[in-house]
C-alpha cells in the first residue's frame, strides 16, 4: 500500500486507572502506532512514563529533567527506525503498509517472501544439484534470467525488489516487452529467458506461496524453429573431402561420427569404451545416458562410425583414462568446421551441433526410420522434442509418393465422359 508515513506516540490507558483523583504521577506505558495510508499497526514502545510528564499534543515528555531528555532520546531511536525500516521496504518492493514496517522494526519476518528472494532460493538449491542431475550450463542460464529480471524491476519498476504478489499477468506481459524491444532480443531468447522466471513462479504457486499462477493465462510466442541440416548431397561432400592435415581429417571425422550416431558434443566428449556394447548378434551399441536429459540413449553403431573408431584407437586422437576420443572445445571445433565447409564447397555456416540435425533428418527420416526410434536413439524426454527434427525433404518425398503411386496402381480409375468441345 502507498501513502506516506506518520509515526505516533501516546499513553495506554487502562479503563479502571482512568485519572479520577487528580494525582498526575501515575506511570502508564507508551503505545506507539505507525499510519501508511489506510493501514495501521500499533505497537508497544517498551517505554513508560508519569503521566505529569506526558504531552498529549506532541507525543513526547515534556521538560528538561534527565528522566523527561532521556525518554525522548529512547523516543526518537524508535523514531529513526522505523523510518529507517519503511524507506528499506520501499525502495526494495515499491510499496509497503503499516504491518510491513512493524514487524521489520521488530524483527518479525515476513510471512511473504520477494520474487528475487525466491529466485535466489531455487538458484541456489539448483547448483547445488550441479553434476548430479542438473548441468552447469542450465545454471549459467538461471544466473543470466535472474540478471535480466533485476535490471527489469530497477529500470522499468523502480524497485530492487518486489512481492510475489504482485507477480501477474501484467507484469509478465511488461516483461516479456522490455525483454524484446529494449534488449532487442529474438523470440527463442525471450522465451529462454522466461523460462526460468516461469519455474519459479511456478514451484511458489505449488508450495502454496501464490493462490494462482499467473502464468495460467500467458501464453508464449511460438517461434518456427529450422533445423539447419547437410543433404545427403552434402554430407557425401564432406565425406570424399582428404583436408590437408591430420587434424582437420580428424576433426571432419568427429562430425561424422556424430553424423551417423546422433550423439551431441558433450556426450561425444565423455564417450568411453564402456558404453560400447557387443549384442548377441555380434552388433555394436552404444549405451549411455545423456549428460542434458539423464536419459538413456541405445544406438546401433553403423559401418561408418565402427570405422572411424578403429582408425582412431591407436593414435594421439585417442582419449586416455578409457575414453574413446580426445575431443577439443566445442568453440575451437566450430572454428575449424567452419573452414573444413569452405573447402569441401558446402555453402552452409558448419556446426557440430548440425551432425545431430543432419543424423535425425538425413540420415534417419530420409531413410524410413519411424520417429518413435529417432527419439529414443536420441534421448528426448518427448517425441514432440523429436519432431522438430523431422524435416521433410524432397528425396523422402518423392519416395514416398513413388511407393504410393505403386500401392494404388490400377485401383482407381477416372470415369471415361464425353467432353464437350468449345
Amino acid at each position: 500500500m502507498d501513502g506516506n508515513l506518520k509515526v505516533s506516540f501516546y499513553l495506554k490507558r487502562e479503563r479502571k486507572n482512568k485519572k479520577t483523583n487528580g494525582n498526575d504521577s501515575t506511570v502508564y506505558p507508551i503505545v506507539g502506532k505507525i499510519i501508511i495510508g489506510k493501514s495501521i499497526a500499533q505497537f508497544s514502545s517498551k517505554l513508560k512514563v508519569e503521566e505529569r510528564l506526558w504531552n498529549v499534543k506532541f507525543g513526547r515528555a515534556t521538560g528538561k529533567s534527565r528522566a523527561a531528555t532521556q525518554l525522548n532520546r529512547e523516543i526518537n531511536k524508535v523514531n529513526l527506525l522505523i523510518h529507517s525500516r519503511y524507506s528499506e521496504i520501499l525502495k526494495r518492493t515499491g510499496s509497503v503498509t503499516a504491518l510491513e514496517v512493524k514487524n521489520a522494526f521488530q524483527c518479525i519476518a515476513s510471512t511473504q517472501k520477494t520474487l528475487l528472494v525466491l529466485f535466489e532460493e531455487f538458484m541456489q538449491e539448483f547448483h547445488l544439484r550441479v553434476g548430479i542431475d542438473r548441468v552447469k550450463g542450465s545454471y549459467y542460464q538461471y544466473v543470466s534470467a535472474y540478471r535480466h529480471l533485476k535490471n527489469f524491476l530497477k529500470n522499468k519498476l523502480g524497485v530492487d525488489d518486489i512481492p510475489f504478489g504482485k507477480v501477474n499477468i501484467a507484469l509478465i506481459i511488461d516483461y516479456v516487452y522490455y525483454l524484446k524491444v529494449d534488449l532487442l532480443m529474438a523470440t527463442r531468447s525471450v522465451n529462454s529467458f522466461l523460462a526460468p522466471f516461469r519455474t519459479v513462479v511456478k514451484r511458489a504457486f505449488n508450495k502454496g506461496q501464490l493462490r494462482q499462477d499467473p502464468f495460467f493465462d500467458y501464453t508464449h510466442e511460438k517461434e518456427i524453429i529450422k533445423r539447419r541440416y547437410l543433404s545427403g548431397e552434402e554430407l557425401e561432400q564432406l565425406m570424399k573431402t582428404d583436408f590437408k592435415g591430420a587434424s582437420a581429417n580428424y576433426i571432419r571425422d568427429m562430425f561424422l561420427f556424430a553424423t551417423f550416431t546422433g550423439l551431441s558434443y558433450s556426450d561425444l566428449k565423455n564417450l568411453q569404451h564402456n558404453h560400447l556394447h557387443q549384442q548377441a548378434n555380434g552388433s555394436m551399441w552404444i549405451v549411455l545416458k545423456r549428460k542434458k536429459t539423464g536419459v538413456a540413449s541405445h544406438i546401433p553403431l553403423l559401418d561408418i562410425p565402427l570405422q572411424i573408431i578403429e582408425k582412431y584407437k591407436n593414435t594421439k586422437f585417442a582419449g586416455g583414462n578409457g575414453y574413446v576420443f580426445k575431443v577439443q572445445t566445442k568453440e575451437n571445433l566450430n572454428l575449424q568446421l567452419k573452414q573444413i565447409a569452405k573447402t569441401a564447397g558446402i555453402d552452409k555456416r558448419l556446426t557440430f551441433h548440425m551432425s545431430r540435425h543432419t543424423f535425425a533428418t538425413s540420415v534417419c527420416l530420409t531413410n524410413g526410420v519411424p520417429i518413435e526410434s529417432l527419439s529414443q536413439m536420441m534421448g528426448h524426454l518427448s517425441i514432440k522434442t523429436t519432431q522438430i527434427y523431422a524435416h521433410v525433404t524432397r528425396i523422402k518425398l518423392n519416395e514416398d509418393m513413388t511407393n504410393l503411386e505403386k500401392r494404388i496402381e490400377g485401383q482407381y480409375k477416372l470415369a471415361d465422359n464425353e467432353v464437350v468441345q468449345k
